[in-house]
């Protein structure tokens, strides 16, 4: 089986999140891509985050039509900080022989990479397909990519990859651009703002029901 690997705070899970994913699954013929959110996240620092159950439970509403997608709840049950590595290791652990893990990240996690816990192990574990960013036609290249791995990976020309080391491959994958953003709905409900056809009415239902996001205003 091919498994994509998508993890994150989801806080909320909106729309350019479940479209991303579902580019992304289709253009790479993933049997599965795991929703994973995050215990608690080591680059989130500067803000609170919404409780696990609340994340949890607005990402599980958010795909339960899609058969293609799937919850895991591996970095909750871990304590501590949710490691991007850590997490690799536990399904590389319990993979299949056949199976294959998709890392899959933003092109700005991926230019910070140089800044993660044993991120150069990482990279020998699973394939990486680091998607772009609203806006930015031509930043999806090898000049792009962090000064930490460069010096990793080797570019094949036919294949239109790049091959690690270790033989694992990183795509650059142009995503449909989606400008929607957790904080800009999260501040809209703070302000009393409209949040409809930027999250799943599921969602968007969950957050009124449990009262989430009115007590923070956040910079944009």
């Amino acid at each position: 089986m091919k498994i994509g690997l998508f993890g994150g705070t989801f806080d909320p899970i909106h729309w350019g999140h479940l479209r991303n994913a579902e580019e992304v699954r289709e253009a790479f013929s993933l049997d599965r891509l795991l929703f994973i959110p995050a215990g608690i996240p080591p680059h989130k620092r500067m803000r609170p985050v919404t409780p696990v159950r609340d994340r949890v439970a607005m990402v599980r509403l958010a795909i339960a039509k899609n058969p293609g997608f799937t919850l895991s709840t591996v970095e909750l049950s871990r304590p501590g900080k949710s490691y991007s590595i850590d997490t690799v290791r536990d399904f590389a652990k319990s993979r299949g022989p056949k199976d294959s893990l998709y890392f899959i990240l933003g092109l700005d996690a991926f230019l910070d990479i140089g800044s993660w816990k044993e991120f150069e192990v990482i990279l020998s574990l699973c394939h990486f397909i680091v998607t772009s960013r609203p806006g930015c036609e031509d930043s999806l290249s090898l000049g792009r990519m962090p000064v930490a791995v460069r010096r990793l990976f080797c570019y094949d020309r036919r294949e239109k990859f790049y091959r690690h080391k270790s033989g694992t491959k990183l795509y650059f994958f142009k995503l449909t651009d989606i400008a929607i953003s957790a904080s800009d709905i999260r501040n809209r409900v703070k302000e009393g703002k409209s949040i409809r056809y930027l999250v799943p009415l599921q969602v968007e239902s969950y957050i009124k029901r449990r009262g989430l996001y009115r007590g923070r205003r956040e910079g944009r």
